[in-house]
């Protein structure tokens, strides 16, 4: 007879679909404070001890290794300790289950720790927050070979990639989705709420209380440009006009993602017709994806960087792309910051975008925003580096170069309001 061991764990009623759920994949969209996180690790604990494959082995991920560390780790000794036998490591941030099961906790901050390794169930928390190619690259080949679990948990930060994963988890079968508002809940009281909502303004409340993926981001660069495009029905379709020529606009990325848009300007509109991003690739893969596309193109816009020689190759990258049978290459002038956002806001204003192939281009354009700084508890007076940097840097890269005959030998009038 098996012995039955109880662990101090009892799941909130809204949370047993889940536990029971049959489905490999799960994807649960929760308010702040709803507990997602401890039913998240209670969830693979259970995968360890009714393990039926020897040496199974369950990842839980945070974005970075020092939230794991401190968040989640004394959850999961606290919510093991009752078992015989446990072993725990301490170093490794790893448990150790007697009938041979594996609990280890990663950050994704560095996920090739996790390349190699297989899992027979993995816990994503927070995604959005994750480098973008953590998910595709390594962690979904790391669940292959013994077709292992995956679930996604976190709260909206707009329509990144999490939503992505959500927008598929709610339209396919095969996925668990649910999505718990604190309206609905009940886990915090109304009062609460209420105070809630006055101290942290509405976008923000509707962001971490409400599950919206569409509240406005605090600190976005665009926001408010954006928003206005999505209002004056600028984001639609907008087809590309094989009479007029194509321009790109690059971020090139040295260890990280490149990203290009493709736009026109036709009369007085500027028509952002494109945009792709890639990592891991070369210069090659991007002149392929270029000549792919079929349009006609009038001038390639790079940053002032790509003239910089590689200690490899000794070649700049424009000298690369020529070889390469790129031309027309021009540098975009080397602007400060401050002018490169406001010459961005000033074009954007105006600007339509093709909704269906430009997607991801446009929330890195939305999300785009200022670094926050927990300590002084202000913004800080650069940008957030993240998975929005690319796209939004090769838009700056669009708006500053563009026009050949603009002059640049002064700065830009700057919005001294503040954030947008």
């Amino acid at each position: 007879m098996a012995e039955v061991v109880e662990i101090p764990y009892a799941p909130r009623a809204l949370l047993e679909p889940f536990h029971d759920r049959t489905e490999r994949f799960a994807c649960i969209v929760a308010h702040r404070r709803f507990g997602k996180t401890v039913g998240a690790i209670n969830d693979l604990i259970k995968d360890c001890l009714t393990a039926t494959l020897p040496n199974t082995r369950v990842a839980y991920i945070a974005p970075y290794y020092r939230q794991a560390k401190a968040i989640v780790w004394d959850y999961a000794k606290h919510y093991t300790q009752t078992i015989p036998n446990i072993q725990v490591n301490e170093s490794e941030l790893r448990i150790d289950f007697p009938n041979g099961a594996r609990l280890r906790l990663f950050g994704a901050d560095n996920f090739d720790a996790m390349r190699g390794l297989y899992f027979d169930s993995v816990c994503m928390d927070e995604p959005a927050d994750f480098p973008s190619s953590a998910w595709p690259t390594v962690i979904r080949p790391a669940i292959a070979d013994r077709k292992g679990k995956a679930t996604f948990i976190g709260t909206p930060k707009g329509k990144n990639d999490f939503w992505a994963i959500y927008d598929r988890a709610r339209n396919d079968d095969n996925w668990f989705c649910a999505v718990y508002k604190a309206s609905e809940t009940t886990v915090l009281d109304q009062e609460e709420l209420d105070d809630a909502r006055r101290t942290m303004g509405e976008d923000r409340y509707l962001q971490e209380f409400e599950c919206s993926f569409e509240a406005a981001i605090q600190g976005a660069y665009y926001g408010t440009e954006m928003q206005l495009a999505t209002e004056a029905k600028r984001v639609s379709v907008v087809p590309y006009e094989p009479s007029v020529a194509v321009v790109t606009a690059w971020d090139l990325g040295m260890s990280d993602s490149t990203a290009i848009w493709f736009a026109q300007r036709v009369g007085q509109e500027m028509r952002i017709i494109d945009f792709y991003e890639a990592s891991g690739v070369g210069l090659d893969h991007y002149v392929k994806v270029i000549n792919d596309k079929g349009y006609v193109y009038d001038q390639h816009i790079l940053p002032h960087d790509a003239r910089v020689r590689e200690l490899g190759t000794g070649k700049t990258r424009v000298e690369t792309l020529n070889t390469l049978g790129l031309t027309n290459i021009e540098i975009a002038p080397s602007l400060s910051l401050d002018d490169g956002i406001q010459a961005t806001r000033m074009m954007l204003r105006t600007a339509w975008f093709d909704e269906e192939h430009c997607g991801r281009g446009i929330e890195c354009l939305r999300q785009y925003r200022r670094d926050w700084d927990e300590k002084g508890k202000t913004w800080r007076m650069r940008p957030l580096h993240d998975w929005t940097s690319h796209g939004a840097d090769a838009m700056r890269y669009l708006a500053i170069g563009y026009k050949a005959q603009a002059i640049w030998d002064k700065p830009l009038r700057r919005n001294i309001g503040g954030i947008v």
